[in-house]
């Protein structure tokens, strides 16, 4: 039996657009782009090439002396410890200065929590903000929050389990006029829908090329000139200093040209997937009527459903659906080890049995419609044979 993969949101497959990249990076040979020699010189304009062309494609403005900034790290998990640990003890003075405060909603990342964990451990204290059952994030009451030791306020731009869309902008406006910077972790938006730095005002945003049909272990932060940032990863004074280390040139330019493709083929690509999605859940539905849909009534990212099947254990179901060959996940890949149900189902206000039987199903534009098809027969047919058990 084939397996069908709906687990993009996981990682998604390489193109071989970018593979071929990478391959004629390695075979040119280039130099260490550190190096202050004539090949170390071209190597580095390889580098900074490529870290041009994705701070633009992400909406930055990385000209002049104001211009944004783009650290390469080793993927969406390092990017994301960057900006909660190098931002808030930077807005601290450094690791001798007071600890604060730092404000983040409570659906967020484990690449995320853990780091906060990490703060709450050295004696800061850390908020949370409510959401609403719709899993939209209640921004409004952020200004209710925010404290004059606040030291940075992070929220994602897209949930990783239910898709749904955050309002970061509105976020942002509110920081903004308080002083206090704000990160976004974008890693499952950046290639799958419009994603504009300048315009949504962020302070530092958090991408990884995997997502978006890229190399595994390549990832970036982008932070604006004036954002402050204390080094995490030092030994080097690579990349200004902010992440030392030998840069890669050719994970450097998989991100840049996955990118590039991801940002060419967006628009065609969510129309399709869009399309698909909602065929799926209709699908599913119309043979399952109790199942509920997660975030349904909510913006969404094109590729995500999340579905709650009530009566079934989601462990058991994950299992059964394994076997018959459909590769979905419970829900964040770096989480899906915990014992504890989805701290995003669990932050929804959702009953326990909505949340213990779900399922998250994420898909590419590589996902046919008679992958679909196929994968929604054999999904109602486990939580039919599930049920009658």
């Amino acid at each position: 039996m084939n397996t069908i993969y709906l687990d993009h949101n996981a990682t998604t497959l390489i193109r071989p657009e970018v593979i071929e990249a990478m391959r004629e990076v390695w075979a040119a040979g280039h130099a260490n782009p550190a190096s202050g020699h004539r090949p170390g010189q071209q190597a580095r304009w390889v580098m900074e090439h490529a870290r041009m062309r994705v701070t633009e494609l992400l909406g930055g403005d990385p000209h002049g002396p104001d211009g944004d900034r783009l650290v390469f790290t080793s993927g969406g998990t390092e990017a994301n410890c960057l900006a909660l640990l190098g931002i808030a003890r930077a807005g601290q003075g450094g690791p001798t200065g007071n600890p604060g405060q730092i404000l983040l909603s409570p659906i967020e990342h484990a690449s995320i929590v853990a780091p906060a964990e990490r703060l709450l451990d050295d004696g800061w204290r850390v908020d949370s903000l409510p959401v609403r059952p719709d899993g939209v994030v209640d921004v409004a009451r952020a200004a209710e929050l925010l404290r004059p030791d606040t030291r940075l306020v992070t929220l994602m731009l897209t949930n990783h389990e239910t898709g749904v869309i955050q309002p970061v902008a509105e976020l942002a406006a509110l920081c903004r006029a308080a002083g206090v910077p704000l990160h976004t972790d974008a890693v499952q938006a950046a290639g799958k829908i419009p994603v504009d730095f300048r315009r949504l005002g962020v302070d530092a945003m958090s991408i990884s090329a995997h997502k978006f049909h890229g190399p595994t272990g390549a990832g970036a932060l982008l932070l604006r000139a004036d954002a402050a940032v204390e080094p995490q990863v030092v030994g080097g004074h690579q990349q200004e200093g902010l992440r030392g280390g030998t840069e890669s040139l050719a994970l450097a330019v998989g991100m840049m040209t996955a990118l590039e493709l991801a940002c060419r083929e967006r628009e065609k690509a969510a129309r399709r997937m869009t399309a698909l999605r909602d065929r799926f859940e209709q699908t599913l539905r119309a043979a399952l009527p109790e199942a509920v849909v997660h975030g349904r009534s909510s913006p969404r990212l094109p590729q995500t459903s999340n579905v709650a099947f009530p009566g079934l254990d989601g462990q058991v179901l994950f299992t059964a659906l394994d076997a018959a060959g459909v590769a979905c996940s419970i829900g964040s890949a770096c989480e899906s080890g915990a014992a504890e149900v989805s701290p995003t189902l669990r932050a929804m206000g959702l009953a326990r049995e909505l949340v213990a039987g779900s399922l998250r199903f994420s898909f590419a534009a590589t996902t046919t419609e008679a992958e679909l098809d196929e994968a929604a027969r054999r999904i109602i047919a486990a939580v039919q044979q599930l049920a009658s058990m």
